[in-house]
């Protein structure tokens, strides 16, 4: 496997060289013999299988439960390079939070001129509920989720910004765990940072957020919509990990002004809820009334001071692709510096030269819808038929200001193990970052998804995308 000319390898300069970074794995891994990593590699696949990671695709009729593609061969990250990224990553969340308190307050941002109002006026993830509502500790994102793509040896850029329910850090611990179990040879070669104690952390920092009326050791509960959620999996491993208690809405209710869970000895308060049920289904009594997943009179207690929502309700519209457009912005009002990590150059369609420059130019954009997640929704325009084109053309016409539009990036490529061999395939970086009143932590490494197919550049699981262990190598 040899570098490209327009793709910045990570483990393999111009001429085919070895970068520093991935030396100690590569001597490792040219000391193996194929017939072993191959069947490591079928092992993988059965203990992910054997213990039940699988994601849900929802198709017209039903929905399909898949397994996770998972590489054996660890994307690594220099301790210089983290420590460069975790600078960003911090000034970015200090400020998302900063926006979303004055969003909910003063809007000094709006008033100063730098981003229009109707960005969340319009914004369906915009809850009146919060005006004038600050919660426990000051916190809205305490769990984020920054994804952040590769173009250079010194370039990395922010491509979406998770503020609602980042999810994934489940095959981060289990990528860690099972490259552990099949080769812990390695890890007395290569000095890797730790990533396991994430639930221990994740717990102390949702912890800190709890109320003041808080009595003794704070109570977690991890909210869950049930099993037949996508994501079910990540929720029981994370209540579980955490020790804390996986709950549904059913099991919740409102006693003596608290929210409090059912037990053997009757209802018990719960300081804080890490829930994973979105806005709209939080409490039927404040937003869909069908809703059979939330707690009726939540969101009651919640303002009153009662319990700690992690991540606060509202925070979805730091999640706005269009919002996104805005972050160099929304970085440097709230913290008064340059932003340490850039966005991608990014249109917003609902601008009428920006709209006609995408227009003119769909062949060779990325097109997203402003709500969208999960891959769907969206048009990369190198890779599209002129069908494919013409039809996104027409919903863009339609409903510009649905919409964004990036250039294609010639993202970082990292080896995959395949039949032949190792091969390069594209890969983003999702690291995980717990906000507390007093801490913004980031764990050393984070999710890599691969576009497994050959030339793809989109990652996602529900796309086809697969997922690899994330080394950050110590000093």
């Amino acid at each position: 496997m040899t570098g490209s000319t327009d793709k910045f390898d990570e483990m393999r300069d111009a001429d085919g060289n070895v970068r520093p970074a991935y030396s100690d794995y590569c001597s490792w891994f040219n000391d193996q013999e194929t017939a072993l990593l191959r069947r490591k590699h079928g092992e993988a696949e059965t203990n992910f299988r054997k213990t039940g990671i699988t994601f849900n695709v929802y198709g017209e009729d039903e929905a399909e439960e898949r397994l996770i593609p998972f590489d054996m061969v660890p994307r690594v990250i220099t301790a210089a390079e983290w420590r460069k990224l975790t600078r960003g990553i911090e000034q970015r969340v200090s400020a998302l939070n900063a926006f979303m308190h004055d969003l909910y307050h003063r809007q000094e941002i709006i008033r100063a001129g730098r981003i229009p109002e109707h960005l969340f006026r319009d914004n369906e993830a915009w809850l009146p509920d919060m005006v004038g509502f600050t919660p426990p500790g000051g916190i809205y994102t305490h769990i984020v989720g920054i994804d952040l793509v590769r173009t250079g040896p010194d370039e990395f850029l922010v491509l979406e910004d998770n503020a609602r329910t980042p999810s994934g850090v489940s095959y981060m611990l289990e990528n860690r765990e099972t490259m552990m179990a099949m080769f812990p040879e390695l890890f007395m070669r290569v000095p890797v940072e730790s990533v396991s104690d994430y639930p221990r952390r994740l717990a102390k920092s949702l912890a800190a957020c709890a109320p003041k009326c808080t009595e003794g050791k704070p109570v977690v509960a991890v909210l869950t919509p049930g099993i037949y959620n996508s994501a079910y999996f990540e929720h029981a491993f994370l209540a579980d990990q955490m020790g804390a208690e996986l709950v549904e809405g059913s099991d919740l209710r409102v006693v003596n002004g608290r929210v409090a869970m059912r037990t053997t000895h009757g209802y018990t308060p719960v300081d804080v809820i890490y829930r994973r049920v979105d806005d709209e289904f939080l409490d039927p009594l404040s937003f869909n009334p069908d809703s059979m997943l939330g707690v009726p009179g939540i969101m009651d207690v919640y303002r009153s001071g009662g319990v700690t929502i992690a991540n606060a309700p509202g925070t979805g519209v730091a999640d706005d692709k269009a919002i996104y457009s805005f972050m160099p912005d929304i970085v440097e009002f709230y913290t008064g510096e340059k932003p340490l990590l850039n966005n991608v150059e990014t249109h917003r369609c609902a601008e009428e030269e920006s709209l006609k420059y995408v227009l003119d130019n769909l062949e060779e954009l990325v097109v997203k819808e402003v709500h969208g997640s999960g891959g769907y929704g969206m048009l990369i325009g190198p890779t599209s038929s002129k069908k494919e084109i013409e039809e996104f053309r027409r919903k863009l016409v339609a409903k510009p200001a649905n919409y964004i539009a990036q250039p294609t990036l010639a993202l970082s490529t990292c080896p995959i193990f395949t039949k032949k061999g190792l091969a390069p395939r594209h890969v983003d970086l999702r690291p995980y970052v717990l906000v507390s009143p007093n801490k913004v932590d980031i764990t050393p490494g984070g999710l890599t998804r691969v576009a497994l197919k050959e030339g793809s550049l989109v990652v996602n699981s529900s796309q086809g995308g697969g997922t690899k262990d994330t080394w950050v190598l110590k000093d």
